[in-house]
């Protein structure tokens, strides 16, 4: 399942999750199919902690009492605002036999929007750069803007 291109920004950029190689969001900090660490962040981790819970469904399907053996599909299909479809998955297929059940469960979590990440920040007291010295005809200068004068040639008292 992939999400659409959105314009101006990161929201809704997937990888793939190496330990399951299920396609999941960039700024996951767990993988929601295989539940293993994707990144360890103080960040990403408060961020999926704070998911909301949009929707969850539940549900048992259970085979009629003495009849044939019967088959079932499980398809998820995902349509954006406009009706578009977006994802259209098949998730399980099996049989139930006369008495068995299968519960299925769906889940959409939906994350707080990322804090975006500004330009470093000015600094906290600005240092005026030092002024240029004129170099003395006999002296030198050194890196930090110290100059040197030869014995005798320093100030008079």
């Amino acid at each position: 399942m992939s999400a659409l291109p959105r314009p101006g920004g990161a929201a809704g950029k997937t990888r793939v999750c190496p330990h399951c190689k299920s396609v999941v969001l960039e700024s996951l900090s767990v993988c929601p199919n295989c539940r293993h660490h994707l990144r360890f962040g103080v960040e990403a981790a408060r961020r999926q902690e704070e998911a909301i819970r949009a929707l969850a469904i539940e549900g048992q399907v259970a085979h009629p009492q003495g009849e044939e053996p019967c088959e079932y599909s499980i398809v998820v299909t995902v349509c954006d605002s406009k009706g578009q479809q977006i994802a259209r998955k098949l998730v399980a297929v099996g049989s139930l036999q006369g008495g068995e059940r299968c519960s299925v469960a769906l889940e959409v979590e939906v994350l707080p929007p990322a804090v975006r990440e500004r330009d470093e920040p000015p600094p906290l007291a600005v240092v005026p750069e030092r002024p240029e010295a004129p170099v003395a005809a006999t002296g030198r200068r050194l890196p930090d803007g110290t100059i040197l004068q030869p014995p005798g040639l320093g100030p008079r008292r």
